[in-house]
């Protein structure tokens, strides 16, 4: 259908994509950089209801988009790359703590062309652990592409043994904020809803009856009306975990179009992904076994939208 030679994903878009720029609203849905999707659709790799579009073209509330997403020779590879909004919060012995960026994967994956953490740290002269696939070299944990915030990647085999065990056995404390829609009532409670593969769109993850066992522990931080900021503690780590629970509630995370939420309070806060930070992160020290805790501030697009919010701006 389209310029690049990569698989084809196909997405059915919904009322919550109406009026969307095609850039912020793939970039949405893909969980990718702004820019990245800027790309996709300057190369012709994106298609509505079988025609190409611009990036600037508004999303109909109805129709299929098609994208093609270029494949490198081996999309396995480490591409040495460096990100320089990437920030080092933590360096020791046997692992990097690092304040990661929206738009950047954890490691390479087939149909993912952008950065990594495993590329970036690469090309700033960091050797990891080998453990574990080699795409993989010293992920003990990942953030979505779209999800900002504290990661940890291990530098020794031996901090990649004890930390992967520690996220193993949930010895690791792992706080999120997030802004959601609306108001969540109680104001401080559990989720616990067992999350699996959507049924109808392999891109997405939905609280099904046979799906993993996931638990979800948050509180109302602050209530500005149309939205609420959260603090989210993981007990388990299920992909989309946080944003699948809170629109299980109806309460999507603000921007996040995957999941239902208001594309007009996105772009009232000016977002173009989902409202959803790893704030802190705290584990016992792979070698002294001394618990040490790690802080990431928000970006500059989360703060805009929470200051936007406070302001009554919206």
């Amino acid at each position: 259908m389209a310029a690049a030679d990569g698989p084809l994903r196909s997405i059915e878009l919904a009322p919550g994509t109406a009026g969307q720029r095609a850039d912020a609203g793939l970039a949405a849905l893909l969980g990718i950089s702004r820019s990245a999707a800027a790309v996709l659709l300057g190369e012709g790799n994106v298609r509505l209801d079988g025609r190409r579009i611009a990036k600037s073209e508004r999303l109909p509330a109805a129709g299929l988009l098609e994208v093609a997403v270029p494949e490198r020779p081996d999309p396995l590879k480490i591409v040495v790359e460096e990100v320089e909004d990437l920030k080092i919060l933590g360096d020791d012995e046997d692992f990097v703590v690092i304040d990661k960026p929206v738009g950047v994967a954890a490691h390479p994956s087939p149909g993912w062309v952008g950065p990594t953490v495993v590329g970036a740290l690469a090309a700033r002269g960091y050797r990891i652990s080998t453990s574990g696939a080699a795409e993989r070299a010293g992920i003990v944990h990942r953030l979505d592409v779209g999800t900002s915030g504290v990661m940890v990647v291990a530098k020794t085999e031996h901090g990649y043994t004890l930390l992967k065990r520690a996220f193993k056995e949930r010895t690791v404390e792992k706080v999120y904020h997030a802004l959601v829609q609306g108001l969540p009532d109680p104001l401080e409670g559990t989720i616990e809803a067992p999350i699996g593969r959507h049924p109808g769109y392999d891109w997405r993850f939905a609280v099904v009856e046979d799906g993993r066992h996931s638990v979800t522990h948050y509180e109302v931080l602050e209530a500005f009306g149309r939205a609420s900021l959260v603090e989210v503690h993981l007990e388990t780590g299920r992909t989309h975990q946080i944003r699948v629970h809170f629109a299980a509630l109806h309460h999507p995370c603000a921007g996040d179009l995957t999941y239902g939420a208001d594309p007009k309070l996105a772009a009232d806060l000016g977002l173009t992904r989902q409202w959803l930070h790893a704030r802190r992160l705290g584990f016992a020290h792979p070698r002294t076994g001394e618990w040490v805790e790690f802080t990431s501030d928000y970006p500059a697009d989360l703060a805009y939208a929470l200051q936007a919010l406070a302001e009554n701006r919206i």
